[in-house]
């Protein structure tokens, strides 16, 4: 800003100059003898001076007894000149311009004219000083605007790293981080996606107390009666054949929970690999049926109800296993003399899957906790000695028609029992079929 009004003020003055040289010239007809010089009040404060060929001072509008050139630099230039010049205490702008005969281009004399540059740096003084205050003022007015909204937007950031601290210290994910301002700014979205990461910590710890417990106590049912066989045969000295059964039975239980266990911390880190193969489930379906028929012996009556052809693109073993579980879990939970009934259908562009039983059914309140690992509604679905298991098939259930782009839903049955309903996806044309041997 400086620089231009510098530059504006200047070549305000040069176009007066200018102007004012060229007409002086063109009224006198070239003829410095008759050179007409405009009054001193009138031409803006213009000291005007013409000299001869020979440099003698014959003109001038300003009444002092200065009687040097404005410039003695540019009198001897030969073109037109514009220079600064500081006369005493006063700087000039002067333009020096030759007077020549037209045509001839003869020189007859020079015409020599300055204006006072005083007011140009008086207006440059109050500019610099009014564009140094400006910045001064404009400056620490933005520090303090900054500071003031720095600290405003600190202060909840502050309260979130203390309240941070204690509920590390206290150990208690329970707590939550208030927040008294506008829920849609940044510091409110940080605060609500903190406290949203410390409830999911909270109940992944909750998860994980329970699971401790959970395999403590399944595990310390087998160890208990294995010990107790050993400490049996060890006073009987010899080996009873129903203690070693027993032991047996015991070793098996603990190697399926084991089992079972490995197969869900593979599937929750990403490790359990699924096949993608065109699976026909109608043929899967039949199959595990009548492996299940054989184990629920006479005790109950399982049947077979609508059945379509359906083809599903997945893992064939783990699908299987699915099948198994649900149709496994329903004979655990059925009365004798009860019934399986087992489906497979299409609707739209899913298959459905239902296995229902009429067992002592799931209360409400158990519904939303079945998927959960070693969760067993002991309350209201008793089970037989041979049922006895851990609360994990549903669990690998879930994940295995989770990861197959499907869904597994529960509902009580009418009058009694309980339905499950599984969903998968049908078969597309990306699906690569399994290989033949």
């Amino acid at each position: 800003m400086y620089v231009a009004v510098s530059i504006s003020l200047v070549n305000q003055r040069d176009d007066i100059l200018s102007r004012t040289a060229y007409a002086i010239i063109n009224k006198s007809q070239v003829d410095i003898n008759v050179i007409t010089l405009p009054p001193l009040d009138l031409s803006q404060n213009l000291l005007i001076q013409v000299w001869n060929r020979d440099y003698q001072l014959i003109r001038k509008n300003f009444p002092t007894s200065f009687t040097g050139a404005l410039d003695p630099v540019g009198l001897h230039s030969i073109t037109p000149i514009w220079r600064d010049v500081k006369l005493g205490d006063d700087h000039l702008r002067v333009l020096t311009v030759p007077i020549v005969i037209e045509g001839s281009q003869r020189l007859v004399g020079t015409l020599q004219l300055a204006t006072y540059l005083n007011v140009v740096e008086s207006t440059q003084r109050v500019l610099l000083i009014v564009l140094v205050i400006g910045i001064i003022l404009s400056t620490t007015t933005a520090g303090l605007a900054a500071w003031i909204s720095t600290k405003q937007a600190l202060t909840p950031l502050e309260a979130v790293t203390q309240n941070a601290l204690q509920i590390t210290r206290a150990d208690d994910l329970s707590r939550r981080i208030p927040y008294q301002g506008p829920e849609n700014d940044e510091v409110g979205q940080l605060i609500r996606t903190f406290n949203q990461t410390l409830s999911r910590l909270e109940n992944l710890f909750n998860s994980q107390r329970r699971f401790l417990a959970d395999v403590g106590h399944e595990l310390r049912t087998p160890l208990t009666v294995i010990k107790g066989n050993m400490d049996l045969m060890r006073r009987m000295s010899q080996i009873d054949d129903e203690s070693m059964a027993s032991i047996e039975s015991e070793v098996d239980r603990l190697t399926r929970l084991v089992g079972d266990l490995l197969l869900l911390a593979q599937a929750e880190s990403g490790k359990l690999p699924l096949a993608r193969r065109l699976v026909e489930l109608d043929t899967v379906l039949l199959e595990v049926l009548h492996q299940m028929r054989v184990l629920a012996k006479d005790r109950m009556q399982m049947r077979l109800g609508e059945i379509d052809q359906v083809l599903v693109c997945g893992d064939q073993d783990r699908l299987k296993q699915v099948v198994v579980n649900l149709i496994g879990n329903a004979i655990k939970y059925t009365p004798p003399d009860g019934e399986v009934l087992v489906g497979l259908g299409k609707v739209d562009n899913r298959a459905r899957l239902t296995v229902s039983d009429t067992g002592p059914g799931i209360p409400s309140e158990d519904l939303p906790h079945i998927f959960e690992r070693f969760y067993r509604g002991e309350k209201s679905r008793t089970r037989t000695k041979e049922g006895k298991g851990f609360g994990l098939g549903l669990s690998i259930a879930y994940w295995i028609v989770r990861n197959h782009g499907g869904q597994i839903e529960v509902a009580p049955r009418e009058p009694k029992g309980t339905t499950f309903c599984v969903w998968l996806p049908l078969a597309q044309g990306d699906c690569q079929e399994e290989p033949k041997s």
